[in-house]
């Protein structure tokens, strides 16, 4: 098939087609494979410190000499009061005693000892490593931050959930959408209510390519060539891959949790507040069915913060009820070959 030009000479690619920015999933050498592939590789800096976020950076720019999207997490930090203080000191007892009670011995941050980072350092990172593309996701830059990377010409690309959504980012200037279908794997973008309807992908992009004017990237499901084309037929320019790529060679997770993917059935993939006080989406285990509907949920970031040791531990251990795998609605085949190779297929399929 001809694929769409706008986007591919927007960011300067062969192909418009996007590797995603899975946190703790992708790396710099996934971001370099998909650029190797003539995509858009992107990588996943999270709500890292500046200081890692360089690192990170410096690191992919070894690899590769292409273009590719720095991500950043745009998240409003709620207020720490009185309540939630105590809330935090009450989740944190449970989940340290849950944990022991399942065989992991885990101490969970101390409130004093969480590092809270902003996006706005990281904003001045990504400008001195001079980074020319910028995708982001849970919320909407502030004009500062929008005006400052605009005069350091580069590409802004915002994540909807919703049309409302869509409206705010091209009324803002960004210059390119990307619309997550609520079959996407991961977190959901959503940053105008935690209320936003559950609308499917394919229902929403037609929405709100009717509602903007911007080159919209779709994600949500799309994981072989008939899925593609079919978001294409709805007028997307561009097209963001994740959950295709997670067990290729690049991808940082560990070889039982690749095998969890191999066995996974369209009743195990939930949507979950459990692990970080957002909706993600992902495969159901025995952390999630406890927490789930509990009152032991902090609001994110401070959920996935106090969390976040215990899933490491877990991961050292080979414990697969108390790890979060990120995983959308499109069961697949999952390929252990490169993410260069998962890409040039995938285009090939579309032929």
């Amino acid at each position: 098939m001809l694929f769409p030009e706008t986007i591919s000479k927007i960011l300067n690619v062969k192909y418009p087609i996007i590797q995603a920015p899975m946190f703790g999933v992708s790396t710099p050498e996934m971001t370099a494979a998909a650029a190797k592939a003539g995509c858009l590789g992107s990588l996943a800096l999270a709500d890292l410190s500046a200081e890692k976020s360089i690192e990170l950076i410096q690191k992919t720019k070894k690899l590769t000499n292409q273009p590719f999207a720095a991500n950043i997490f745009v998240h409003h930090i709620p207020e720490m009061t009185d309540e939630l203080k105590q809330q935090y000191f009450k989740t944190k007892k449970y989940l340290e005693n849950l944990a022991q009670e399942n065989s992991i011995e885990v101490h969970l941050p101390d409130l004093e000892a969480l590092k809270i980072n902003s996006y706005h350092k990281q904003i001045d990172a990504i400008i001195d490593e001079n980074c020319k593309i910028l995708s982001f996701t849970f919320g909407n830059l502030d004009q500062k931050s929008i005006q400052k990377l605009k005069e350091n010409e580069t590409i802004l690309i915002g994540t909807c959930t919703s049309v409302e959504e869509a409206l705010e980012l091209e009324k803002s200037g960004i210059d390119i959408i990307c619309v997550q279908g609520i079959e996407a794997g991961g977190h959901r973008g959503s940053f105008v209510s935690e209320n936003i309807p559950q609308i499917g992908g394919f229902s929403l992009l037609s929405q709100v390519y009717d509602s903007v004017k911007v080159p919209l990237i779709y994600a949500g499901g799309i994981y072989n060539g008939k899925t593609l084309k079919a978001a294409k037929e709805l007028d997307a320019q561009g097209f963001q891959i994740g959950s295709l790529l997670l067990a290729s060679r690049e991808s940082s997770l560990q070889e039982f949790e690749k095998e969890r993917l191999t066995n996974v059935t369209e009743k195990d993939i939930v949507l979950t507040k459990s692990f970080s006080g957002r909706y993600a989406r992902g495969i159901k285990n025995k952390f999630i069915e406890t927490i789930e509907n509990s009152e032991y949920i902090l609001p994110y970031p401070y959920q996935n913060k106090l969390t976040g040791e215990m899933r490491r531990i877990a991961r050292n251990v080979k414990n697969s009820e108390f790890v979060n795998l990120w995983l959308g609605q499109s069961v697949n085949q999952f390929s252990e070959n490169s993410t260069e190779e998962i890409l040039k297929k995938l285009i090939n399929d579309c032929n």
